[in-house]
């Protein structure tokens, strides 16, 4: 076996390990792995759970929306902006929530270039489990930091995601970065 073949096969992938029914998250760590409530969605479960941010990885909540790290990033800093209330498609939600989704979004960007000075941002919605969506119940916008020259492409062409971080120290990051005055 040569060298190259040696660290291939060390290459962590924490993200698969999780998906495989433990309660760790990407980073090998555990998180908030939460049975949905019932009549509730996935992500409206967390952010009603009563557990702590730091558990949860909620960075910010407002009247009608909140943002939360994805505990299975592309990248460190990878984080989702959702309304408070399920809704799957954008072009029904009410007119309050789109545009504090919106600034949200625009807050995210902010602090995702404040804590990590990305290159670049991948910013976007899978709309529907046809368009890519993981949790295609509740409609979340992804704001992703990007890098020239970054390794994303370990995912396409590997399965593997390459993280610097832990979830927590993005966490802690992030809210440091968080501007003061989102959805006001």
């Amino acid at each position: 076996m040569s060298l190259d073949q040696a660290q291939m096969l060390r290459l962590w992938a924490g993200w698969k390990y999780a998906a495989w029914g433990t309660a760790n998250a990407a980073d090998g760590l555990p998180h908030a792995d939460l049975d949905r409530v019932r009549g509730k969605s996935l992500f409206e479960t967390i952010e009603q759970s009563g557990l702590p941010d730091e558990l949860t990885y909620i960075l910010w909540r407002g009247p009608r929306t909140f943002v939360i790290l994805n505990v299975f990033p592309y990248t460190s800093g990878h984080l989702m902006v959702l309304p408070l209330v399920a809704c799957p498609h954008v072009d029904e939600l009410d007119d309050a929530t789109h545009d504090e989704l919106w600034r949200t979004v625009r807050a995210a960007s902010t602090a995702v270039k404040r804590a990590f000075r990305p290159q670049g941002l991948n910013i976007g919605i899978n709309e529907g489990a046809a368009g890519g969506g993981s949790e295609p119940d509740h409609l979340h916008v992804h704001v992703v930091p990007r890098w020239n020259a970054d390794t994303n492409f370990m995912t396409a062409v590997a399965e593997v995601r390459v993280l610097p971080q832990s979830l927590a120290d993005t966490w802690t990051q992030l809210r440091k970065a968080w501007p003061p005055s989102v959805g006001s």
